[in-house]
């Protein structure tokens, strides 16, 4: 068994890939407040101490379970493009095959995080019994803003890998100027981990959404700053564009995975993609294979080949593009995927890489009410644009259009992008078994894979499956790479074994960021016990009451 025993609590649970984000929601259930209520502080105060994987200027994507109802919610908190964006705009801009990652023209999406915040505030109040202001809710994410807080490893090494990646893009005029303004000492230098880190600016645009809730954000100053400056730089947002923005309720997708109900979100997000590779597993026998083996990986691998083809050809906004959910979560449709897997052979296939950096984090509380929560810029520090005087870093998940006119995600105006963010959740007997998540990009699918059938197929301590070995097919963190990745503590005898299934094997470091950071809480009915993980490639932690 992997690492240390999970964190165990009998009265909430609380975790996140940022220690000071987990403890300011423990406090929240502490004082008698809900899943909910703690979410939304652990959402607004690592949006501003892990700055370099999520903020104020991303979107986020939340499941909430009623424990009153026993229904699971889906809040999906993006923003559309604007209203200006089209293919032929960029094409006059130069651009005739993709939009760029970086930069003003990377930032064309409307950041949808404030008024997810507010949404799940409102049904907390309404329907949960909230006992807290909106206000009191962000008041932690003010106080780090003003008062500071210690850099994190995370920031310090993607901030000073990151510089010269945007300079390259962004030049050395007035926006890589802003940007160094709010992320580096005034001397210029990186910050170590350890040394107090404000962001003043930020501080003041969170206070002013503190007290005038998600109006505050989309009409009135902050919204016109931000819609200046990008325009003064050649950027496509409007102040129209966030005025028009409007968070959406939807229903959540699920399947039946042997003894569990999972849920996840649906489009435009890639859950669809996670809930296809489950039902593919489902058909295997993971628990007599157990995870040390040539056959776990192998098949882990080839259902993710498959899901992302259908991933790659079909998942956009269903408002503007039919997305055949049906057809493709259908008992016919996962058996065909599944039958198609060869045990003696890898499948050959391309298919388009998908980055992304993100934060996931879980809440439960004494209630049962479960939160499952991803939040993202989409990129570290996503555009690298950071909006006038906002201290607002807006997001790239944009730059995930496509030009191509025939192509489902397309670029048009007011249309939501292809997101890879995906929450999950399993329910077993009608309630919250397992909250879970990851950051990574197209890893999050196959990550939460491995951390579901790790957990409750081979009833893993949550902790221990989270330090176990991982792999990854495809890229994340920017790298474009092809190969399946394993990390070099795998057993030799399954690395070899998948090279001999013609895998392209690429052993990396031991406990790699390439495989994402991933959470979870597992609550064990028998006990009424709720035992919660971190991943150790991150800065976080699971704190328990």
């Amino acid at each position: 068994m992997y690492g240390f025993r999970s964190v165990m609590g009998m009265n909430g649970m609380v975790t996140s890939p940022h220690c000071i984000a987990t403890t300011a929601g423990l406090e929240i259930l502490q004082k008698g407040g809900n899943a909910v209520e703690a979410a939304i502080v652990v959402a607004s105060v690592i949006a501003v101490t892990y700055p370099h994987m999520n903020g104020i200027g991303g979107d986020n994507f939340w499941l909430i379970f009623d424990s009153k109802d026993g229904q699971v919610k889906s809040l999906q908190a993006c923003g559309a493009s604007g209203i200006r964006c089209t293919p032929e705009a960029y094409r006059k801009k130069g651009y005739q095959d993709a939009i760029p990652f970086r930069g003003v023209l990377a930032a064309n999406t409307v950041p949808g995080a404030v008024d997810g915040w507010y949404e799940a505030f409102k049904y907390s109040k309404n329907y949960l019994g909230g006992q807290f202001t909106f206000k009191e809710l962000l008041e932690p994410a003010i106080r780090y803003a003003e008062e500071g807080y210690p850099v994190s490893r995370g920031q310090s090494v993607w901030t000073k890998n990151s510089l010269s990646a945007l300079a390259a893009v962004l030049g050395e005029g007035p926006i890589l100027k802003n940007f160094a303004e709010m992320f580096l000492k005034p001397s210029g230098a990186n910050y170590s981990p350890g040394e107090r880190f404000r962001a003043p600016k930020l501080a003041k645009t969170l206070r002013s959404v503190a007290e005038g809730g998600r109006e505050a954000f989309y009409f009135g100053p902050i919204a016109d700053q931000i819609a200046s400056y990008m325009q003064e730089h050649g950027g496509m947002l409007t102040s129209g564009d966030f005025s028009a923005h409007q968070s959406r309720w939807d229903d959540a997708l699920s399947i039946r995975y042997r003894a569990w109900r999972v849920f996840n979100s649906p489009p435009p997000t890639q859950g669809l993609s996670s809930l296809q590779i489950l039902s593919i597993l489902e058909r295997y026998p993971i628990k007599e294979w157990g995870d040390n083996s040539v056959q776990y990986y192998h098949v882990m691998v080839e259902a993710t080949k498959r899901a992302f083809q259908d991933r790659d050809a079909y998942l956009a906004d269903p408002e503007r593009y039919r997305v055949p959910i049906d057809m493709l979560l259908s008992h016919d449709h996962i058996r065909e995927m599944a039958d198609s897997i060869d045990m003696t052979y890898a499948m050959n296939m391309n298919h388009r890489s998908i980055a992304g950096d993100t934060v996931w984090m879980g809440t439960v509380d004494k209630s049962g009410n479960a939160v499952s929560l991803i939040q993202s810029t989409y990129f570290e520090f996503g555009s690298g644009v950071v909006a006038g005087d906002t201290g607002v870093l807006l997001q790239n998940r944009g730059s995930s259009f496509s030009l191509n006119q025939d192509a489902a995600n397309v670029l048009e105006p007011r249309k939501r992008p292809f997101h890879t963010l995906n929450p999950a959740m399993a329910l077993r007997d009608g309630v919250p078994e397992l909250v879970y998540g990851t950051m990574g990009g197209e890893g999050q699918p196959q990550t939460q894979a491995a951390v579901l059938t790790r957990i409750l197929d081979l009833k893993m301590d949550v902790q221990a499956a989270l330090d176990a070995p991982r792999c990854l097919y495809g890229r994340t963190w920017g790298e474009e790479n092809p190969a399946l990745n394993v990390e070099s503590r795998l057993d030799d005898n399954v690395v070899r074994g998948l090279t001999r299934l013609g895998h392209h094997v690429q052993v990396v470091n031991p406990w790699d960021d390439k495989m994402g950071h991933a959470q979870a809480i597992w609550i064990d009915h028998e006990t009424k016990s709720m035992h919660g993980g971190a991943d150790v490639r991150g800065d976080g932690i699971a704190a328990g009451i």
